[in-house]
């Protein structure tokens, strides 16, 4: 677990992208859900906001666990938490029936409720009626801003670094958020562009790129990432996977509207099949950055691999830095995991400044 807060850099594009004022502390709702992948808003704010983490509340059933104490409503309230945050993403982003009445309880306990599922909290009549009788806040996240145009293919100055991935849910917005944080450190201008409800409730900011309509996404992240000076670098969350067979449109329209001129490939090793799609397998390394490169090249002919991330989380110290090693002499490129740092990862920052 990290023990930092992500530092906030200055948000030129908060005209654009709309910044959020979220209630808290938080406490995360876990529901009951038995896959870490599906906890993944639950597990970036433990570790990217810690400060802003008073516990965890679970359903019968759940399985997973931040590690964050367990506490029930109103023990969460009396310990400080003013909000309930959806930590965990059901299949298509609905909200199941049977949460509800937790959520009920929730507003009832004293906690306004954040959320960066599809389907709205205030779409749910009890919910609204509820929250408006006790003066309680229902905050959707993934919520995009009005008036995003369609894309217009334009080269924009400034310097930008999109994060892509061999599947979902396995290290894009922690190696974004890595990555901006290492370069901030070393006295660059660097920001971390969030393009994910989880990304937005860290950065306080953002574009939730997979709740735009689909011809605007380009446009989109061309509004996220705008013109800014030479020198500053954007660094992207990314999205999905270009070889996911439910989310790649995500993933190409993020490519062509951000125009990274380079990019980072998220690797996982060990997983074999796209999460939630047995069916499918997860593509090689090489594979997504020839992909990458042949996509991208439509609006950033320029743009080219800095290096791979790989979320060795589970893995031993001395199995990791073998697999690190033995990646980086196979593609010949820096490879890292940004989360354990060192060397490694100062040479992989090395290559996202060149």
């Amino acid at each position: 677990m990290l023990n930092t807060e992500f530092p906030l850099a200055a948000e030129p594009a908060a005209k654009a992208s709309g910044s959020l004022t979220l209630p808290g502390p938080y406490l995360l709702f876990l529901g009951d859900t038995t896959e870490p992948g599906f906890a993944k808003t639950a597990f970036g704010l433990r570790d990217w906001a810690p400060d802003r983490c008073v516990g965890e509340f679970v359903l019968p059933g759940a399985a997973v666990s931040t590690g964050l104490p367990r506490l029930e409503l109103e023990q969460a309230y009396a310990r400080g938490a003013r909000a309930l945050l959806i930590g965990v993403a059901s299949p298509g982003g609905a909200i199941p029936p049977h949460w509800v009445p937790s959520l009920l309880a929730a507003l009832e306990a004293g906690l306004d409720i954040v959320a960066g599922m599809h389907v709205k909290l205030n779409a749910i009549p009890e919910l609204r009626r509820l929250a408006e009788s006790n003066g309680r806040q229902l905050v959707d996240v993934r919520t995009p801003p009005e008036g995003v145009g369609v894309a217009t293919g334009r080269k924009r100055s400034g310097r930008r670094l999109l994060t892509v991935g061999t599947d979902c849910a396995l290290g894009k917005k922690y190696t974004a958020l890595a990555i901006a944080r290492g370069l901030q450190e070393r006295g660059l201008d660097a920001t971390f562009r969030a393009t994910g409800q989880t990304g937005i409730m860290i950065a306080g900011s953002g574009i939730p790129i997979d709740a735009v309509v689909a011809d605007f996404v380009a446009g989109a992240a061309e509004a996220l990432t705008p013109a800014a000076d030479p020198a500053h670098i954007d660094v992207i969350e990314g999205q999905g996977s270009l070889y996911h067979p439910a989310y790649a449109a995500v993933s190409l329209g993020l490519l062509h509207g951000s125009q990274p001129d380079l990019f980072v490939v998220c690797h996982q090793p060990g997983r074999e099949r796209i999460l939630g799609m047995p069916d499918y397998a997860v593509p090689a390394i090489e594979d997504v950055i020839a992909q990458t490169i042949a996509l991208g090249r439509l609006t950033n002919p320029a743009i080219r691999c800095a290096g791979v991330s790989l979320n060795t989380a589970g893995m031993s110290e001395d199995a990791a830095a073998a697999e690190i090693a033995a990646v980086a002499a196979r593609l010949s490129l820096p490879v890292a995991d940004p989360i354990r740092g060192g060397m490694a990862f100062e040479r992989l920052l090395d290559a996202c400044t060149g």
